[in-house]
């Protein structure tokens, strides 16, 4: 009996978007590790209504039939700044989902590197949901328990739907977990850092003023964006991005898991710890209305396991480890909710003195996320 396969690249009509979206449960349905995605930001992301990533950057989906059926989908990217930034044609895919089988993969990566390349593009990496600003990477090492708050799953056959294809490694990053009794007992030599920290900087550490509570997340993303200009892959968000992540994270975000770091009254550096509410959102099925975003909300101060997003510090700052000073601030107010365990995610692989501060202190790498790059020459029409 002869098997048909057909790729289809979607536009606009509602019942191809939901066929994208609904693939997920599909495929994951018997996975008890998989954590749905908030059904609206997954609908922005990948372009299906106004998110600011495409204001200047294009996108096109892919879906994969068998037989008829929906079996795979994927997003080809071309990110603007990126190209600009590393003076390089280079596109990029997300938001993959397939079955395991590698005809339907191979055709639906080819569509869309194909779409690359009319677009002017001659590599590809990924992936990346939609840029390194927001989920990324394949999960390779890890499967035994579910992903932290936006941070990506899928099952391990995936990388060899990459590798088949042609992809080859460009970049791990890594995930380091711990309880918190073993983060709460300092390394001998990072506390001499902290102590030596306090002794010749005028510095006060601090957590968000919650009166001004819109204008500390700003100054976070702000102290994100100027940090990072030297780090693998990098794109600062941009303006109208910076606004929308805010939005978003006033009304995830504690205060007692937030650090500003001051030096003579400067602001230099910044921690963020989110909470994980993948449970939460897993009970809700990613929907958050009707009344899923109330039981989000409620949530807050009822889990106990927290995602270290980021600790950043301003250029001139770095080489002092000030980073540290954010979570020892935290530290005490992370006890004090009941906070059981810490996940530091991600770190890249070639970010080495963060790897080591993390590993001297007791952490586990306990997942590997993958970046994967391809050359798109064999495809040019």
């Amino acid at each position: 009996m002869t098997v048909t396969y057909e790729v289809r690249r979607i536009g606009n009509q509602r019942s191809d978007q939901k066929r994208f979206i609904n693939l997920l449960w599909d495929l994951y349905r018997d996975d008890p590790n998989w954590v749905p995605p908030l059904v609206h930001a997954q609908r922005e992301l990948v372009g299906f209504v106004k998110h600011p990533f495409y204001d200047r950057n294009r996108s096109a989906n892919f879906l994969v039939f068998k037989d008829g059926r929906v079996v795979g989908r994927v997003c080809a990217l071309v990110n603007v700044g990126h190209n600009q930034r590393f003076d390089e044609q280079r596109g990029f895919l997300g938001f993959f989902e397939c079955i395991n089988d590698t005809q339907a993969s191979n055709l639906l990566f080819r569509e869309a590197c194909r779409y690359l390349v009319e677009q002017g593009m001659t590599d590809v990496r990924g992936p990346t949901n939609p840029s390194l600003n927001y989920e990324v990477g394949l999960l390779v090492d890890g499967f035994d328990s579910p992903p932290t708050f936006m941070m990506t799953y899928n099952p391990p056959y995936y990388e060899n739907l990459f590798l088949n294809f042609g992809f080859e490694k460009t970049q791990d990053l890594y995930a380091f977990s711990g309880h918190i009794s073993m983060i709460a007992t300092v390394d001998p030599k990072l506390k001499f850092v902290i102590d030596e920290l306090k002794r010749r900087f005028n510095v006060v550490v601090r957590p968000f003023n919650t009166k001004r509570f819109k204008e500390e997340v700003n100054l976070f993303l702000d102290i994100y964006n100027k940090s990072l200009v030297g780090t693998w892959g990098f794109v600062p968000l941009s303006d109208a991005e910076v606004a929308h992540q805010a939005k978003g994270l006033k009304h995830l975000l504690l205060p007692e898991l937030t650090t500003v770091i001051e030096v003579d009254g400067k602001p230099i550096g910044a921690g963020l710890g989110l909470l994980d509410y993948n449970s939460v959102i897993k009970k809700i099925n990613g929907r958050l209305f009707p009344f899923g975003f109330i039981q989000l909300l409620t949530s807050k101060r009822k889990l106990n396991r927290i995602r270290l997003l980021s600790t950043n510090v301003l250029p001139a700052y770095q080489k002092w480890g000030f980073g540290l000073l954010a979570l020892e601030r935290m530290l005490p107010d992370v006890l004090k909710l009941g906070i059981q365990h810490g996940e530091f995610s991600w770190v890249l692989e070639s970010n080495h003195l963060s790897r080591a501060s993390l590993e001297r202190g007791g952490l586990a790498r306990s997942k590997t996320y993958r970046l994967y790059d391809r050359s798109l020459s064999d495809l040019v029409r």
